[in-house]
C-alpha cells in the first residue's frame, strides 16, 4: 500500500466543549514508558472510549537473555476491545511505533499518524507479514478527529525525527495532552518548527492533565541546538585524514542529513553499510524527508577503490542503534567493513540510559582496532528531548490543572515533577505514577484508583510472547552455572541399569580437569537407578527426580555451584 492511499483525516477549526458530550469518568493508565525508557504507550478513558497514544517497544535489559525487544503487555485493552475507539501516534521512533504491529494483531482499531511515522509502521508491518494496512490514517498537524465522547487535536513539535506532533484529547472537562518527545530548538533542522501558538492556545483553553517527556529532566538549561552538529560533524569530517565512518540511529533524520551535507561539503562519498540504513534513507529520499545527490552514494566497493581522504562511510546497528554494528567493525567480525589504523569513527549519538558501559567498551575496542575515536569530546550529536529550561517552558505555556511526568526511568519522572512545582504547579496535583495504575481525573480531584494488568512482552527472534518468566530464569541458571545432562539406559523388565550413566557437561566444569567428579556423579546416579530398581520405584518422573536431588547437593558440597542438571532415562 502506497502512502497516498492512507486515509487523511478531516480537518476543522479550534475545539469548542460546547459541542462535547459531558464526561463524567476520565482515567489515565501508562502500560509502559513510566519507570523506564521505550516502551511508550498511554491510554486515555473518556466515559466507554478508549484512546491510545502510542505502542513502542524496548531494547532489553541485560538479565533478559537472547531477548531483541520489549513491547508493553495490552492485556487490558484485549479485555476492552469494544471500547477502544483509536491509536494515536507521536512520532515514528520504534520506542513509540515499535509495538503497534502487536496491537493491530489483537485489535481492528484505525491508527493516525504523520505522513513519516505511518511509513516507518508500514515497513515495521511488512517484517511481520501483515499487509493489510487499511487501517491506517494520515493526519497532520492541523487535523482534528471527532468521536462520541471526545475530539482529538494536534500540534507540530520539535524532535530528532520529522513529522513529530503532540496529541490533544479534548473532554468537557479540558484537554488532556501528550507532548510527546520534545525539545525547543529556535534553529532547527529542516523546517521542523514547534507550534508554540498552538501549545499556547491549548492552555488558554483549559488543559485538564499534561502526559510530558522526562527523558532530560534532570539535565539542566537548554539543549543544544541541531545548528551546531552540522557545523561540528563537517569539521570533523575535514580534519580526518583517513576514512571516516559515522554511526548513527537510524531514525535520527537530522543527523543523516548533516553527514550527507558535510561529505558533500569535505569532497567525500558516502557509501551506506547496513540494510536497516539503506532502507531508512530509500524511503525518506523518496517522502523528501532526506535530501541527498545520487552521485554522492556508491557501494564499498567502490568506496575502496578511492582514496581514504576521499571516502566517508554511514551505519547503524540492526536494531536501529549505532553500537552492535561498530562493536563488530571493530572486533574485526563484520562482513562488510572493518575498521583499520588511521580510521575516524564519529559516533554520533548518545548511549540510552542502561547502555552506558556497552558504549565505553565499544569506544574502548575502536582505539584497540587503531581508530580516532570523535565522541562527547565534540558536540557531534545532541539530544532530541528538551532540558529543564524546556519543559519549564512547556509547562507555562499548557497551564495544566493536573501534571503527570512520563517517558522516563522515576528519577527523571520526580525530576520532572519538581519543575513543575517550580512553575506553580501544587504537590498534590503532580502525578507520579507506576506501570498499570488507573488514574482517575475529576475536574476538583484526581487519585489513583486500582491497577490493571501490565508487563512486558518479550519478542525472541519470530516468537511473540512465547519466552516468558520460566524461561528467562532457565537461561540465567544456564548462564550462570551451566547444565549437566544425565543418561540412563534400564532394561525394565530384568531391573537393571544396562548402560551408562554418562553424564556430559556443558557450562559447568571443564571435563579434563574434573574426571574424578563426573566418575563420583556417575558412581551417584547409578547407585541411585539400581536402589530405585530394587525397591521396585520405576516411574520414570520419581527416578528423575531423586537424580536431580541427590546430584544436587553433592555437586553444591563439592563446586558450591548449581548447574541445571537435566536426566534423561532411556528403556530397552
Amino acid at each position: 500500500m502506497s502512502l497516498s492511499d492512507v486515509e487523511r483525516a478531516s480537518k476543522t477549526g479550534r475545539i469548542s466543549t460546547l459541542n462535547l458530550k459531558i464526561a463524567e469518568n476520565i482515567k489515565v493508565i501508562a502500560l509502559g514508558g513510566v519507570g523506564e525508557i521505550g516502551k511508550n504507550m498511554y491510554v486515555v478513558e473518556v466515559d466507554s472510549d478508549i484512546f491510545i497514544v502510542d505502542a513502542g517497544l524496548m531494547h532489553p535489559e541485560g538479565e533478559m537473555l537472547g531477548i531483541d525487544v520489549v513491547i508493553p503487555d495490552i492485556s487490558y485493552l484485549i479485555e476492552n476491545r469494544s471500547r477502544v475507539k483509536a491509536m494515536f501516534l507521536t512520532h515514528g521512533h520504534e520506542e513509540n511505533i515499535g509495538g503497534v504491529f502487536y496491537v493491530m494483531q489483537k485489535l481492528s482499531i484505525p491508527v493516525y499518524g504523520t505522513k513519516l511515522t505511518l511509513a516507518l509502521v508500514v515497513e515495521k508491518l511488512k517484517e511481520y507479514g501483515m499487509k493489510n494496512q487499511s487501517l491506517l490514517r494520515e493526519i497532520d498537524s492541523e487535523s482534528k478527529i471527532e468521536f462520541d465522547s471526545a475530539a482529538v487535536t494536534f500540534f507540530r513539535t520539535n524532535h530528532s525525527i520529522p513529522d513529530s506532533v503532540g496529541v490533544a484529547i479534548h473532554t468537557s472537562l479540558g484537554a488532556i495532552v501528550h507532548t510527546g518527545d520534545f525539545k525547543f530548538d529556535q534553529t532547527p533542522a529542516s523546517n521542523h518548527v514547534t507550534d508554540i501558538s498552538k501549545m499556547a492556545t491549548l492552555g488558554d483553553e483549559g488543559v485538564l492533565c499534561l502526559m510530558s517527556d522526562s527523558t532530560n529532566a534532570e539535565k539542566p538549561g537548554y539543549s543544544a541546538s541541531e545548528s551546531v552538529v552540522g557545523t561540528e560533524i563537517s569539521d570533523a569530517m575535514y580534519n580526518a585524514d583517513g576514512r571516516v565512518i559515522v554511526a548513527v540511529f537510524a531514525s535520527n533524520y537530522s543527523r543523516i542529513q548533516h553527514v550527507i551535507n558535510a561529505a558533500i561539503e569535505n569532497g567525500r562519498k558516502l557509501a551506506i553499510v547496513g540494510k536497516n540504513m539503506l532502507n531508512v534513507i530509500q524511503m525518506a529520499v523518496k517522502l523528501g524527508y532526506i535530501h541527498v545527490q545520487e552521485e554522492l552514494i556508491v557501494s564499498l566497493q567502490e568506496l575502496s577503490k578511492l582514496p581514504s581522504r576521499e571516502a566517508a562511510i554511514l551505519t547503524t546497528g540492526t536494531h536501529g542503534e549505532p553500537l552492535g554494528a561498530l562493536n563488530r567493525m571493530a572486533r574485526h567480525s563484520h562482513k562488510q567493513l572493518n575498521v583499520t589504523d588511521g580510521d575516524t569513527v564519529m559516533i554520533a549519538a548518545t548511549p540510552q540510559p542502561g547502555h552506558e558501559l556497552e558504549f565505553s567498551k565499544t569506544i574502548d575496542l575502536l582505539y584497540r582496532a587503531g581508530a580516532n575515536v570523535v565522541f562527547g569530546q565534540k558536540q557531534v550529536h545532541v539530544s532530541g528531548h528538551g532540558n529543564q529550561e524546556e519543559l519549564k517552558l512547556m509547562l507555562n505555556l499548557m497551564k495544566p490543572k493536573y501534571f503527570m511526568p512520563v517517558n522516563g526511568e522515576y528519577k527523571m519522572q520526580v525530576a520532572h515533577g519538581k519543575l513543575a512545582q517550580q512553575v506553580g504547579i501544587s504537590k498534590e496535583n503532580i502525578l507520579l505514577i507506576e506501570k498499570g495504575d488507573v488514574v482517575q481525573i475529576k475536574e476538583n480531584d484526581v487519585r489513583a484508583t486500582s491497577k490493571v494488568t501490565s508487563g512486558n512482552i518479550l519478542i525472541d527472534g519470530l516468537g511473540v510472547g512465547d519466552v516468558g518468566n520460566i524461561v528467562l530464569r532457565d537461561r540465567r541458571l544456564l548462564s550462570q552455572d551451566g547444565i549437566l545432562i544425565v543418561v540412563v539406559t534400564l532394561d525394565k523388565a530384568n531391573k537393571q541399569v544396562v548402560s551408562g550413566p554418562e553424564i556430559i557437561s556443558r557450562g559447568f566444569v571443564y571435563v579434563r580437569e574434573s574426571e574424578e567428579l563426573l566418575e563420583k556423579s556417575a558412581e551417584l546416579v547409578k547407585s541411585i537407578a539400581d536402589k530405585c530398581m530394587k525397591d521396585h520405584l520405576i516411574e520414570w518422573s520419581s527416578l528423575k527426580l531423586n537424580i536431580r536431588e541427590a546430584l544436587n547437593q553433592y555437586l553444591y558440597e563439592k563446586t558450591k555451584r548449581r548447574p541445571m542438571i537435566l536426566p534423561i532415562i532411556m528403556e530397552v
